[in-house]
């Protein structure tokens, strides 16, 4: 895979603090010092308890998207992938000095302990009455590392650390006092387990593309969130239902003496909170996916998810990748520790950040597979009494119209990635393949031509989708409707003749597109057009038109958003058409 390395900038140098200056246009609780790149609440709150947290950037939303009331009070921001320095870091502490006191929270990696650390040493030699009013808090929440490898420098710290200072800025919030924040930030950050996984690396803006990006079916566990490599690489890439299982045994194991970090009894009586953090890369269609997944694969464990968060909140810039974190909960019977009451109410407890995402602050329902509403059942309202003149050679020829869109995906959807928006040819073969199943199950079958029409019109709407599905279904079902007139118990060419040209004027009622148009209506037109002259000429009627759309300005479809100059340079057909011209090509073998 070639690492993703293009990106929307000024320049290079200058994209940290035009970030910062965006997110305070957006936020207008927030102040920013620019020589600092120190973003804090404008109105703080000085009798309460403050938090500063920073690092890296190119972690966003972490850590300037959590200052907000209800979590951080100011973030430090160093350059991407590297720590702020020990002024920059002065300068936060000074901003938000209080009353209460302050607890600076630390992802653990050395560039981060050592600033965060020597501005806190020299704060206190500063103003020794206060040094015991300023707290640290290092977050190491990796298991990928294990405890060999990290024995003297400790677990790298990950998106755990977002847990931490959400509960530990509420708690704040509340007025209670900097010793209790700081033994529930302790708390909390001993609790955490994290595991991240991606498919490659992620590009540093103003840097050379890395020669250490992975393979096209390969992926890594355990990866760090500055590029570090990771634990272990696999391929192929395996099913989200092969791979979650895997990551969650790193988190939970209490028997792999390189890891066990977190004190999981694996009995029934766990419980977490559970985050599935984006690591930039990722669509939310993909994220979802990956949430439903560790749902079902922590179900079967017995671990009892209290609450799901889901989203990007700490990032490596464009990695498309995924993390998932574990908070494990105290027992009831636990005491002496913050109970998980208060620890769930802390998380539940609004905030103004930006970088903070939704939640539902209950315990997730239990995965329903249907619908509680009565689902109308599709009755058979015809009689088989249509059927084919040769029930073999129908069959024949649906499945050799079905494997040549499939073998034809490539192409099509080649076209479609220039002409279009690159699904058509997957879209295609998605109804071919729905068609295989039905024929190879009887559903469609020469003997029941009319059933089997009806049959395809379903398998349009449903397995294609989409605007090519929805055109496929109202003209198969249009085509079923002319049929079931028909007084004849053969479906002849006459009969098709008929049907055929009906089915095209009820098609006409749902779209403006007219030959010549590059659509799939040209092809499809000119085979309805030309059949009572024979299937022979229809055929070649069809894959005229098609070819025809090579050279024709779009009028309708996908291709009459794309540049008509690119498309007459390029000479690509319609995707649509093309489709057509390759079902009836098949279809006369």
């Amino acid at each position: 895979m070639v690492v993703q390395s293009k990106h929307f900038l000024n320049t290079a140098p200058s994209l940290v603090l035009d970030s910062l200056e965006g997110l305070c246009a957006i936020n207008t609780h927030l102040a920013l010092d620019p020589i600092h790149r120190v973003v804090y609440l404008a109105d703080q709150d000085r009798s309460k308890v403050a938090l500063l947290c920073g690092g890296g950037s190119g972690h966003e939303p972490s850590h300037s998207g959590f200052v907000g009331q209800g979590a951080l009070t100011a973030a430090v921001c160093g350059n991407v992938f590297a720590s702020p320095s020990a002024g920059q870091v002065r300068r936060a502490v000074d901003l938000i000095d209080n009353e209460k006191g302050t607890i600076i929270v630390v992802k653990n990696y050395t560039g981060d302990v050592l600033n965060f650390g020597l501005a806190k040493e020299e704060y206190a030699a500063r103003d020794p009455e206060k040094a015991d009013r300023v707290k640290f808090v290092i977050v190491g929440d990796d298991v990928a590392v294990g405890r060999t490898q990290g024995n003297i420098v400790g677990r790298r710290g990950l998106a755990g650390v977002c847990l931490v200072y959400k509960i530990a800025g509420a708690l704040a919030q509340t007025g209670a006092p900097v010793d209790e924040v700081y033994d529930v930030a302790q708390y909390v950050s001993s609790r955490l387990g994290t595991i991240g996984v991606g498919l490659d690396h992620c590009h540093v803006p103003g840097t050379a593309v890395p020669d250490t990006h992975l393979g096209a079916n390969e992926l890594e566990i355990g990866l760090g969130i500055h590029n570090e490599n990771g634990h272990r690489r696999i391929s192929p890439v395996p099913p989200l239902n092969e791979l979650i299982p895997t990551l969650l045994e790193m988190i939970t194991s209490t028997t792999d003496r390189e890891r066990s970090f977190v004190p999981f009894k694996n009995d029934g009586t766990d419980r977490v909170v559970l985050l599935v953090n984006n690591l930039g890369g990722l669509s939310e269609l993909e994220l979802g996916g990956i949430v439903a997944e560790v749902r079902r694969a922590l179900d079967k464990t017995g671990i009892k998810i209290m609450r799901l968060l889901s989203g990007s909140l700490m990032t490596s810039l464009n990695m498309p990748g995924f993390s998932i974190t574990m908070l494990l909960l105290p027992a009831a019977n636990d005491t002496g520790i913050p109970s998980a009451d208060l620890i769930l109410s802390l998380l539940d407890d609004s905030t103004n950040t930006p970088g903070w995402k939704w939640s539902s602050r209950s315990v997730p329902k239990p995965l329903s597979v249907s619908s509680s509403l009565p689902t109308a059942t599709r009755a058979k309202a015809w009689s088989a009494s249509l059927k084919a003149p040769d029930i073999n050679q129908f069959n024949s020829a649906v499945e050799r119209a079905c494997r040549a869109l499939i073998t034809a995906e490539p192409e099509i959807t080649r076209m479609d990635s220039i002409a279009g928006d690159g699904d058509c040819g997957l879209t295609l073969k998605g109804g071919a393949t729905a068609v295989l199943e039905a024929l190879s199950r009887n559903s469609i079958s020469g003997n029941d031509v009319l059933g089997s029409v009806i049959t395809i019109s379903r398998i349009a709407e449903d397995a294609m989708g989409g605007t090519s599905g929805a055109l496929y279904s109202i003209f198969f079902s249009a085509l079923a409707q002319a049929l079931a007139k028909s007084s004849s118990s053969t479906a002849t060419q006459e009969v098709w003749c008929t049907a055929l040209e009906a089915a095209l004027g009820r098609l006409y009622t749902y779209t403006r597109a007219r030959p010549p148009s590059r659509t799939l209506v040209d092809p499809l037109a000119a085979f309805i057009g030309a059949l009572s002259s024979g299937l022979a000429a229809a055929v070649e009627a069809a894959r005229e038109a098609a070819e025809g759309t090579k050279d024709i300005e779009a009028k309708a479809g996908r291709s009459a958003y794309v540049d008509s100059i690119k498309l007459k340079a390029e000479r690509v057909a319609d995707p649509g058409a093309w489709g057509v011209k390759v079902v009836v090509e098949a279809l006369a073998q």
